[in-house]
């Protein structure tokens, strides 16, 4: 049995690279950069206005003020997207708005909520208020200099990001292709939603579990209908699912009961299993597999422990495809509302529930099969073998949404 550490290694070392692509910007969000971005062109390209108002020589208004307002000649007028070819001189002033570029001569800008003026008579302006040398001017380079990394190799295109991108005027980045995914569900006892259940049946829930959290990952996805408990039926759904994924998701069928046929299905189709067994609590039969270039990861049957074992071990292997730097679930701290207890040899990951004040309860029953604890969770606490932390005591929280 595999420590976590030891058996996360063992999946992500073994992971051959997935090919690359150029895309769109308009659809890179999420995606993960294939190479360091450098930028084309400073940001912004030149001096320019913040506000809207006249751009002046700060000293010519050095002492203005509501009771002794400074007047100036206008001499022109610049909007965003057009440039003045003069000079400014002393008592001068252009009309000016946010994005223009600064005139010549003009080393500030007075905004227009502090100037007077008559609309019968636009070439003077009354400014009412002094301002300082460079105020409201936003300095050509003073965001992003040229030739300065934008992006490192893995990072995730965040909303953010891409904005960057666009205001840099890049229509296309390349981007590690995404992972397709097959998400297989297990079991005679299950049925889809909305049939009808016999005696001893049960309603398959790990597949709308997992979709949306493999899609979120950067997986796509296809899901395949719920496969019975027989060998020729599980190989077949198997051979199936290889043949269009880079790599199978299953659920249940992966312990050692005479009903789990996963691990020899697969080994039937030509696959060797790395390891089955994973010292954390819930999820200990998690299945890594390699056939060729390809993966299984075999999760348990029981919700909670499928949907563990997926964040902690098969979401950061489809992370990691895509070449992503940062792997991990989000942490978050916290302060325990009340005591958590540890009291196996398994490091147990306990759903909990952290309010908006960083206070963290537990969720509720910890049992692998309570759903009713996950719908109230926003997170899980690690908790080491035979231990105890007690209310009032700082944790971590990792956060999956």
């Amino acid at each position: 049995m595999l420590e976590l550490e030891d058996a996360l290694t063992r999946i992500l070392a073994g992971l051959p690279k997935l090919s690359t692509e150029r895309i769109s910007l308009n659809t890179a969000h999420r995606r993960f950069a294939a190479q360091t971005i450098i930028a084309p062109i400073d940001l912004p390209a030149f001096d320019n206005s913040s506000m809207d108002g006249y751009a002046v020589r700060a000293e010519d208004v050095a002492l203005a003020g509501v009771e002794n307002p400074v007047r100036l000649h206008v001499i022109g007028r610049v909007a965003a997207g057009e440039s003045f070819s003069g000079e400014i001189a002393s008592g001068e002033c252009v009309r000016i708005f946010t994005g223009s570029p600064l005139p010549r001569g003009a080393d500030a800008i007075v905004m227009q909520e502090d100037t007077r003026s008559d609309s019968n008579d636009t070439s003077e302006v009354e400014i009412l208020d002094a301002v300082k040398p460079w105020e409201n001017v936003r300095f050509h380079g003073e965001d992003v200099k040229r030739g300065t990394p934008l992006i490192q190799a893995g990072e995730r295109m965040t909303v953010g990001r891409v904005a960057l991108l666009a205001a840099m005027g890049l229509a296309e980045i390349e981007v590690t292709r995404r992972p397709r995914v097959a998400l297989i569900a297990t079991g005679s006892e299950l049925k889809e939603s909305g049939q009808r259940l016999e005696a001893g049946q049960i309603y398959e829930s790990n597949r709308a579990t997992l979709a949306p959290l493999i899609e979120s990952a950067g997986g796509v996805l296809k899901i395949f209908p719920i496969v019975p408990d027989h060998p020729t039926t599980t190989r077949n759904a198997l051979e199936h699912a290889f043949a269009e994924c880079d790599c199978v998701i299953t659920c249940g069928g992966v312990s050692v009961g005479e009903m789990d046929f996963v691990k020899s299905a697969f080994e039937a189709l030509g696959g060797k299993l790395d390891f089955w067994k994973v010292a954390i609590k819930p999820g200990k039969p998690f299945v890594l597999g390699e056939l060729g270039s390809k993966r299984l990861f075999g999760l348990p049957g029981n919700p909670i422990s499928a949907l563990v074992t997926f964040l902690l071990l098969a979401r950061p292997a489809i992370l990691h495809w895509q070449g992503a730097t940062e792997t991990g679930l989000e942490k978050h701290p916290g302060t325990l509302a009340e005591p958590l207890n540890n009291p196996g040899d398994r490091r147990h990951f306990i759903r909990v529930r952290s309010d908006a004040n960083g206070r963290v309860f537990s969720a509720g029953i910890q049992a692998s099969h309570a759903l009713s604890s996950l719908a109230n969770a926003n997170g899980l606490v690690d908790l080491p073998p035979h231990s105890h932390l007690p209310a009032g005591a700082t944790t971590t929280v990792l956060r999956w949404e």
